[in-house]
């Protein structure tokens, strides 16, 4: 529930191939949105930050960071008895495999204002893939899971992502990822963002 707007629960054969591609387009527009926020070099989001910070320690390009710290989360569903889709495994692969694509063919400006744009256009893209696939409806994503799992267990929602994410940054930023305004600029941002683009691009928009 966002504001109001529930996500669809659809059997997970109806719609498949129509769910599948949405979804696809949607991590595909959100890795691509984070990979902006990255360049522009004005603070990365929270996982992210923590993203770059291990892949600054170890030499691992961030999109593998991505991928394998999607697949640890997973691992933590286990003792959480939170079960993955469809869409929490692509979740996990394809953010990391397309910001390793986009980060190798994009370079930070030099203009502040560019950078400003960079960064401001990449947070609108990870608001519009949030919508595309969370409104596939074929599961959260690792990072979602381990929220609500922790949840499920005693403490808000709002708590649990908070610690969470709280957490990584500080973790991020101690290994050397990027902290600053962006950082900020995105934590406040993209709920509205999200908010308003669930019930435009989900399944039930379109019935």
């Amino acid at each position: 529930m966002a504001g109001g707007f529930e996500v669809p629960r659809l059997p997970w054969r109806e719609r498949l191939a129509e769910r599948l591609a949405r979804c696809v387009a949607g991590l595909a527009i959100f890795g691509t949105g984070i990979s902006l926020q990255m360049t522009a070099g004005l603070g990365s989001p929270p996982w992210d930050v923590f993203h770059q910070g291990v892949s600054e320690r170890t030499g691992v390009s961030v999109g593998r960071v991505i991928i394998a710290t999607g697949l640890g989360l997973m691992v933590l569903w286990v003792p959480l008895r939170q079960r993955p889709g469809i869409g929490t495994v692509l979740n996990a692969v394809v953010i990391g495999l397309v910001a390793d694509a986009v980060l190798a063919v994009l370079e930070t400006p030099s203009a502040p204002a560019a950078r400003i744009g960079m960064l401001v256009v990449g947070i609108l893209l990870t608001g519009v893939g949030t919508g595309l696939y969370i409104g596939s409806a074929l599961g959260p994503g690792p990072r979602d899971g381990l929220m609500t799992g922790i949840a499920a267990r005693g403490p808000s929602i709002r708590l649990a992502r908070t610690v969470i994410e709280v957490t990584v940054l500080a973790i991020g930023w101690r290994l050397g990822g990027t902290l600053g305004v962006g950082t900020l600029l995105f934590a406040v941002s993209i709920g509205p963002l999200a908010q308003w683009c669930l019930p435009r691009l989900s399944l039930a928009a379109r019935d």
